[in-house]
């Protein structure tokens, strides 16, 4: 299982939960959690596919900036 950490501006931990929420019924075999208290607030992925582009697109969709840490 690979993971993939997001660089992202959500910086609440209601819009965290959400934002979790919804990228786990997009994609129901993969694993996602905030770290808030980075500075960079965090975003992990855990998953045995690559869907890094399509989870990107799916937290801007929600409004919010994501991008992948190298």
């Amino acid at each position: 299982m690979a993971v993939e950490i997001f660089k992202t501006d959500i910086t609440e931990a209601n819009a965290a939960s959400n934002t979790v929420l919804h990228l786990q019924q997009l994609f129901p075999k993969a694993n996602f959690n905030f770290d808030l208290q980075d500075c960079d607030n965090i975003l992990r992925l855990e998953s045995d596919y690559d869907i890094i582009q399509p989870t990107i697109a799916a937290v801007k969709a929600l409004g919010f900036y994501c991008e992948l840490l190298l």
